[in-house]
C-alpha cells in the first residue's frame, strides 16, 4: 500500500503532491515505517534518528 497524504517539512502543509503548493518544497511522507518483528535495519534507523554510533 502505497501512502498519499505528504507533509512540507519546511512550512507544515499537508497536500497530495510530490512538491509543496506553497513554498515549492519536496514533500515527505509523515508516516513512520511499518513495524516487524524481523527488521534487519532497525539498529541502523535507531543510529539515525538518536545520532549515535552502536558498535552491533
Amino acid at each position: 500500500m502505497k501512502w498519499k497524504l505528504r507533509k512540507c517539512p519546511k512550512c507544515g502543509t499537508y497536500t497530495l503532491k510530490d512538491v509543496c503548493p506553497i513554498c515549492s518544497t519536496p514533500t515527505i511522507i509523515p508516516h513512520p515505517p511499518r513495524f516487524s518483528p524481523e527488521d534487519k535495519y532497525v539498529k541502523y534507523r535507531i543510529e539515525n534518528k538518536k545520532g549515535i554510533k552502536l558498535n552491533c
